[in-house]
């Protein structure tokens, strides 16, 4: 039997075929097109006025972090459980993250620790929508709204999820996605910032160009020291044919995370990605979450998964846990407890559900101490 991974992209001949073509023709004025044309794909499919398509989703962040004139002696607010890459632009403009405290339901940004953390140095507030589960974007909107600060949306794995008819990444100041090889949508490397904001999308336009701003007469005349986030043309083909497939790659990742909970709802002790009334979760990741009583610990399943020739992959670890933030005085307890009792479970467009049972059957057999 081959390895179980927990992630493939699904790239069909549509992919390989538009990629070709701009290697082979994406170049003098054509250069931009599939770019232009992946941005446009993107945002009717956000239902966003602006989008640019980027390197990354880091990248993404970093710019529009910077268009918001965050930097030394400001502060924004993150949740401690999320990967380096929400954090890290925060500290590139020399800005400090403040790391709360998720909920336990949905393992994303607790909005009541977010009002607690605030102070005149807040310069934004990032909420990041793990694996898929949506933050609670009416609090958190209600509570930048009332305080003058701006609401940011990582939605770097939220492709596909929904809060109350708007699409994750659509609602905030700005939204940043990510399409690495692992995403629901890929290019390989890259990323997109969104927004609705004239002004802050013409700031995150220039940045993104070396600091040239558009309508610039002066052929190499940068207004500003700007960055090099800008996405290449055949990578943004690949992504253009991600886009037209885009409803299949959605649906498809909801079955297979449908599969696991066929079976996993019916075990006591243990929790799943949740979708609460009103929202769609796009399950980037199916996660498992066991209760404290169990007894399951993120050693125990890595080790039974690797048994098992499956590459299951840990929860995030807190980021307020990891070397760059040691000097972090925060003590989150939601997050410290959720990374060592849980799992993401492999899911890719081509799993098939014989690959899926059998992960199944090791849960199966961690519930019984096996």
């Amino acid at each position: 039997m081959s390895r179980i991974h927990y992630t493939k992209p699904s790239i069909t001949q549509l992919e390989i075929d538009y990629a070709t073509d701009a290697a082979i023709n994406g170049w003098g004025e054509r250069c931009y097109e599939y770019i232009g044309r992946f941005e446009q794909l993107f945002r009717e499919h956000l239902g966003v006025k602006h989008a640019i398509a980027t390197s990354s989703c880091t990248g993404a962040l970093h710019m529009g972090l910077a268009a918001l004139d965050v930097g030394p002696g400001d502060e924004v607010i993150v949740a401690d459980t999320n990967w380096i890459a929400s954090a890290a632009p925060i500290t590139y403009l020399g800005a400090t993250p403040i790391f709360v405290d998720v909920l336990p339901d949905t393992w994303c940004i607790d909005p009541e620790q977010v009002e607690k953390a605030i102070t005149a140095r807040t310069k934004a507030i990032i909420a990041v929508h793990i694996y898929g589960n949506l933050c609670d974007m009416d609090s958190l909107m209600n509570i930048g709204k009332r305080h003058g600060i701006p609401v940011i949306e990582d939605a770097a794995e939220a492709i596909g999820s929904v809060w109350h008819g708007k699409r994750a990444g659509s609602i905030g100041e700005f939204g940043t996605f990510s399409f690495h090889g692992t995403k629901t949508i890929t290019t390989g490397e890259g990323g997109m910032f969104v927004t609705n904001d004239d002004n802050l999308y013409e700031k995150v336009l220039t940045l993104s160009n070396h600091g040239r701003a558009r309508g610039q007469t002066r052929q190499f005349w940068p207004d500003m020291v700007g960055f090099k986030y800008k996405i290449s043309n055949i990578q943004a083909a690949i992504g253009c044919a991600q886009m037209e497939r885009i409803g299949e790659l959605i649906a498809r990742k909801r079955e297979v995370f449908e599969h696991y909970a066929e079976r996993l709802r019916k075990i006591p002790g243990l929790s799943l990605n949740p979708q609460k009334a009103g929202t769609v979760n796009g399950y980037w990741m199916p996660t498992v979450v066991f209760e404290k009583e169990s007894g399951i610990t993120r050693e125990f399943l890595q080790k039974i998964f690797r048994e098992a020739d499956i590459d299951a992959r840990v929860f995030f670890w807190p980021l307020s846990t990891l070397p760059p933030f040691s000097t972090s005085t925060t003590s989150n307890p939601v997050a410290k407890s959720l990374c060592e009792r849980a799992i993401n479970l492999p899911s890719y467009h081509d799993m098939t559900k014989n690959e899926q049972d059998m992960v199944l059957a090791v849960l199966a057999n961690a519930m019984q101490g096996k």
